[in-house]
């Protein structure tokens, strides 16, 4: 999108250091697989006679499956294709359609390698593999936990409640059941100090999500990081703890960005598409925002929401149940409560409770916002310079071109 906005506004536009993508990604990743950070290479690590599953992102992230699941089973050629799975990491998102699934993979892997899809509802496809630090019980996808190896593949980017994506997350929730995931994303967790952009430990969600990826037995890491053409920055593959970290580190160096004051106005994106396929997904946009906006100040986020709120899932239905933010987040975080995508829902309270939220978004109707608990909005620098002129001459503006790709944090916060 392009938005003309006057001269005379106070408007600072903050982004992500810009990496350019490598010349050569599939020299990076076969590097990358045959010389990993703290494990043998891929080749050696697995024997012929091993099963293996790898684990690939849904639809609703953007990480270059065309791209790395190639390398890596050029890696495991010694291993007969009926020995290796591949296993889409859903969580409690929806089931990925054969066309996505063949966009995402390329017809060839399609139709060479079987594929399996989480289902977290379906208790006759779980399996306990132990439990937490905290006493859960943590339960994956029965058939992955028993191969003999797992590749978990992914991107790395910070994320707003789990300090970064990627390592770990590919196992649980990725190939979590719906019982563990819950317990996971529950509203104290969810609440917590730390459980927030670029922290991990002390994050209890991080730790224990690293917890449940460790007992699922022997894996191998393989996670890119990615710049806003989606291209391939960087190449983290090797040991769980070490690779992640390094990779961790890397986007935090690009991504994490230091701002010494709060905005009146903040504009935002959920990082296009895929990111932003639905309004559930643009709570990451959102919650970017509200890291710089000022109690009472205003967020508006910009979203395509082609999946519209959307209408599988209790996100939308926990919103249209409720009559205001309050309203909503008293029931998340009444003692007892627990349904699924309620996370997503009590991060959108915890920002309500701070700054007004806008969206601009051509796939969803006035009312469909509304029932959201959000406000619509239909011409971007309109609803700005309105606001300017509700805040005052000295209002300032922020504008986020790369939404949640980019994590500005007050310098003086406990982001570091």
């Amino acid at each position: 999108m392009k938005i003309e906005l006057e001269d005379w506004l106070n408007v600072t536009i903050v982004e992500p250091i810009y990496i350019p993508g490598l010349v050569e990604p599939e020299q990076a990743l076969r590097q990358a697989l045959r010389m990993p950070i703290g494990c043998p290479p891929l080749r050696e690590f697995v024997e012929t006679n091993e099963t293996v599953a790898i684990i690939f992102c849904d639809i609703t992230r953007p990480t270059p499956n065309h791209l790395i699941l190639p390398a890596v089973l050029n890696e495991l050629a010694h291993i007969v294709p009926e020995q290796i799975t591949l296993f889409n990491a859903c969580g409690t998102h929806r089931k990925n359609t054969e066309a996505e699934l063949r966009g995402m993979l390329g017809d060839q892997i399609f139709d060479s390698y079987r594929i399996v899809q989480n289902d977290a509802f379906d208790p006759h496809t779980l399996t306990c593999i132990g439990k937490s630090g905290g006493g859960r019980e943590i339960w994956v996808n029965e058939e992955m936990a028993s191969c003999d190896l797992k590749i978990l593949t992914g991107f790395i980017e910070p994320h707003f409640f789990s300090g970064f994506s990627g390592g770990g997350k590919a196992i649980m929730p990725g190939m979590g059941g719906i019982q563990s995931i819950l317990g996971n994303h529950n509203a104290a967790n969810i609440g917590h100090l730390k459980a927030t952009w670029g922290l991990t430990n002390g994050n209890p969600i991080w730790e224990e999500i690293h917890e449940s990826s460790r007992l699922a037995g022997r894996q191998f890491l393989v996670n890119v990081t990615l710049n806003k053409e989606k291209e391939i920055t960087g190449v983290f593959a090797g040991d769980l703890t070490k690779a992640h970290h390094s990779g961790c580190e890397f986007a935090r160096s690009t991504a994490m960005v230091p701002i010494d004051h709060l905005f009146d106005i903040v504009v935002t994106t959920n990082s296009g598409y895929p990111l932003d396929l639905n309004l559930y997904q643009a709570v990451k946009g959102m919650s970017a925002a509200a890291q710089i906006v000022r109690p009472g100040g205003s967020i508006i986020v910009a979203a395509e929401c082609w999946d519209g709120i959307p209408t599988h899932g209790l996100y939308g239905h926990l919103l249209k149940d409720s009559s205001s933010p309050k309203e909503l987040l008293a029931k998340i975080t009444t003692p007892g409560f627990l349904k699924p995508d309620q996370w997503q829902a009590q991060i959108q309270a915890i920002i309500q409770s701070k700054a007004r939220v806008y969206v601009y978004s051509h796939n969803l109707t006035d009312d469909q916002i509304i029932n959201a608990l959000l406000q619509p909005c239909r011409d971007i620098p309109g609803l700005i310079k309105q606001l300017y002129k509700e805040y005052g001459s000295h209002s300032c503006i922020c504008i986020l071109p790369e939404g949640p790709q980019t994590i500005p944090y007050l310098v003086d916060s406990i982001v570091h």
